[in-house]
């Protein structure tokens, strides 16, 4: 059987027009902090470029050796910046600061992934595998909606999460944006990707 946590954990779904309250567990990431415009800045492309051949080592580590097969996980990206502005009304995207993650299963081991690192090594490897790490993500409660559209469309609904829903329903920001890319970035038009937009809340 191979596992996908897509349709197995409730916090990869969330519905278009919606915000929901959700309580996201702890999980395991490989993540790469970076800072600039993702639409032109190279570090942001080496993130991802990284990511995908160690996460498919991991895979590939965990059938063989656990004989526990899953599907590989979709980007996300952790986003912040000095003003919080920068995401909505002015969608500053050089002062954008992030973390590119991708999501691997609580089996991964610390020793599994230090393998998996000196296996992609050898030969070309990636540019950032340097700044590759493996974490745990701890978001608790948080709200989450379905943005379906290009990216850029984001800031109106972001605003209104924001602005509006959070501190209706008695709640503050504490945490930072987090974006989970459910298309295939390379293979969809911008008019149909799907995106979970979620922001981590406590009371106010």
């Amino acid at each position: 059987m191979k596992t996908d946590f897509r349709k197995t954990m409730d916090v990869y779904r969330a519905r278009t027009g919606t915000f929901q309250v959700v309580d996201v567990p702890p999980m395991q990431y490989l993540a790469i902090d970076g800072q600039g415009d993702p639409d032109t800045s190279q570090a942001f492309s080496d993130a991802i470029q990284t990511l995908y051949p160690v996460g498919y080592r991991l895979k590939f580590a965990s059938k063989q050796q656990l004989d526990r097969d899953y599907v590989v996980m979709p980007l996300e990206a952790q986003w912040w910046a000095d003003d919080m502005a920068a995401f909505t009304s002015r969608r500053n995207k050089a002062a954008w600061r992030w973390t590119v993650l991708m999501m691997v299963p609580d089996w991964i081991t610390r020793q599994m992934f230090d393998a998996a690192v000196a296996t992609v090594a050898h030969g070309h490897p990636p540019a950032a595998l340097a700044q590759l790490r493996l974490e745990t993500l701890t978001e608790g409660r948080c709200v989450q909606t379905l943005h379906i559209g290009p990216f850029d469309d984001e800031a109106e609904v972001l605003q209104r999460m924001h602005d509006e829903f959070i501190p209706d329903a008695g709640l503050q920001m504490t945490g930072k944006h987090h974006e989970i890319y459910l298309s295939d970035l390379r293979r969809v038009e911008p008019a149909k990707l799907r995106t979970i937009l979620r922001q981590p809340v406590g009371s106010a």
